[in-house]
C-alpha cells in the first residue's frame, strides 16, 4: 500500500535536473589529475564513483573563469595534468574596492592645510622677531594662533566630539604618527596663542593688574614666539607622515614625498601672509621663505606624479590631478611676483594671495588623490603583483 509521497531521493534528483534545465549548475565528473595516479572526484577504480555520489551536487565555477589548462602525461609517466589557476584581473568580489576608502570629509583635507599655515606663520613671525621686523612678527603671530584654532575646530569636527582629542591624550606612543600629532598640537596650541595674546599687550592700561600683564607680556611672548617656531616643523610634516603610513596606495608609496610637500607648502602658506600683510620693506624674510617652500614644494609634487609609476595616476587624473596642476601653477606665480615685485605693495599683497591658494590647492590635490587610488582595486593589485615578480625574480 503506498502512502503517495515521493522519496527524498527522488525529489532530489528532480530539484537538481529542474535545476540544470535552468542552467544554475551542470552535473559533471571531474578528472583533473593532481599528481601520479590520483584523480580529484574518482571513486576507488579510475572513473568509478562509489555509490550516491551521482547524487552529489557538482558546483560549476563561474562562466567568466577561463577553463584550466591542461597537459597530457607524457611517456615514462613524467608530466601529467597541469592545474593552473587563471590570474587575477584587478576587480573585487561583487565589484566592491578591496581597500575601504577614507571616511575623511572636506575638514581633514581643510585641517592639513590650517596646520601647514599655522607652522609656516610661527616660523615667519620668528624670522621677523630675530630681524627686528615688527609688521611680520605681528602677522605671523596672529595668523598662527588663528590657523591652529580652525585646526582644532577642524580635527574635532570630523572626531565627532572633542572628548576623543582629549582621550589621545592619556598616552602617548611614538610609533602612532596620531598620538605623536595630539601630542604636538597640544605643546604647539598654548605657544602660539601666548606669542598671540602678547602683541596686545601694548593696549593694556599702564597701571594695576594690567600694567603688570603690559610688563610681563612682551618678554613671554617672545619666549613662546621661539617655542612655537621650534615646534612648527613637526607640525608641518607630521601629518604627511600620518597619510603615508596608511594602506591607501599612493600615499603609503609617496612616504618621502609627502612630508617634503607640506613642508614646502607649510613656508610657501607663511610667505603668503608676510607678502599680504607686511609693507614691501620689512618682507624679505618673507620672500626667501617662498623661494625655499616652492621649491620644496614644486619637487615633490613632481615626484608624486612621476615617481610611483601606476600610483601617480591618481595625481594626474580627475580632481587631483586638476588641483596639482592649478597648484603648480599658482605657486609658481607666486614666487616671480614675490621676486619681482620687491617695491610693489600691489604686486606683493598678490603673490601672498597666489602662494595661499596654491597651498590650498597642494594639499586638496594630495588628500583627494589618496582617496582616489583606495577606490580602484587596480591600484592595490597590480602593484602587489609588481612586488611579488621582482621577489621571485631576485630584484628585491
Amino acid at each position: 500500500m503506498t502512502t503517495g509521497r515521493i522519496p527524498v531521493g527522488e525529489r532530489f534528483r528532480g530539484f537538481r535536473a529542474r535545476l540544470a534545465a535552468d542552467g544554475v549548475f551542470r552535473p559533471q565528473r571531474s578528472s583533473v589529475r593532481l599528481g601520479h595516479g590520483s584523480k580529484v572526484g574518482a571513486g576507488p577504480a579510475d572513473g568509478a564513483h562509489p555509490a550516491g555520489a551521482a547524487d552529489a551536487p557538482v558546483v560549476v565555477p563561474p562562466r567568466d573563469v577561463p577553463p584550466v589548462a591542461r597537459r597530457r602525461r607524457g611517456r615514462g609517466g613524467r608530466g601529467g595534468e597541469e592545474l593552473r589557476v587563471p590570474e587575477a584581473e584587478f576587480t573585487s568580489y561583487y565589484g566592491r574596492p578591496i581597500l575601504k576608502a577614507p571616511v575623511w570629509r572636506w575638514d581633514i583635507a581643510a585641517y592639513l592645510f590650517t596646520g601647514g599655515l599655522a607652522a609656516g606663520s610661527s616660523l615667519l613671525a620668528a624670522g621677523g622677531q630675530l630681524t627686528g621686523r615688527p609688521a611680520l612678527r605681528r602677522a605671523g603671530r596672529v595668523t598662527a594662533l588663528g590657523a591652529v584654532t580652525a585646526s582644532a575646530y577642524f580635527l574635532v569636527n570630523d572626531l565627532g566630539r572633542p572628548a576623543r582629542f582629549h582621550h589621545m591624550l592619556r598616552v602617548a606612543k611614538p610609533t602612532s604618527p596620531m598620538s605623536v600629532g595630539t601630542w604636538i598640537l597640544t605643546a604647539y596650541g598654548p605657544a602660539a596663542g601666548l606669542a598671540a595674546v602678547a602683541e596686545g599687550a601694548r593696549l593694556l592700561p599702564e597701571r594695576g593688574v594690567s600694567g603688570l600683564a603690559r610688563r610681563l607680556l612682551p618678554p613671554a611672548g617672545q619666549v613662546a614666539g621661539l617655542a612655537a617656531a621650534a615646534v612648527a616643523p613637526a607640525l608641518a610634516t607630521y601629518t604627511g607622515v600620518l597619510l603615508a603610513g596608511t594602506a591607501v596606495p599612493s600615499w603609503h608609496e609617496a612616504y618621502p614625498e609627502l612630508p617634503t610637500i607640506f613642508a614646502g607648502s607649510a613656508l610657501a602658506s607663511g610667505a603668503g601672509v608676510g607678502l599680504l600683510a607686511a609693507p614691501c620693506a620689512q618682507a624679505g624674510p618673507a620672500r626667501r621663505m617662498a623661494v625655499a617652500g616652492a621649491a620644496l614644494e614644486l619637487w615633490g609634487a613632481h615626484s608624486v606624479e612621476t615617481r610611483l609609476g601606476l600610483l601617480s595616476e591618481p595625481y594626474r587624473r580627475g580632481t587631483a590631478g586638476r588641483l596639482l596642476r592649478a597648484g603648480r601653477l599658482l605657486t609658481a606665480a607666486g614666487v616671480v611676483g614675490a621676486l619681482a615685485g620687491r617695491r610693489s605693495r600691489v604686486v606683493s599683497a598678490l603673490s601672498g594671495t597666489a602662494l595661499l591658494a596654491a597651498s590650498v590647492a597642494t594639499r586638496f590635490g594630495i588628500f583627494h588623490g589618496g582617496v582616489a587610488s583606495a577606490r580602484d582595486p587596480k591600484y592595490t593589485v597590480l602593484p602587489q603583483r609588481e612586488r611579488i615578480r621582482r621577489r621571485e625574480s631576485g630584484q628585491v
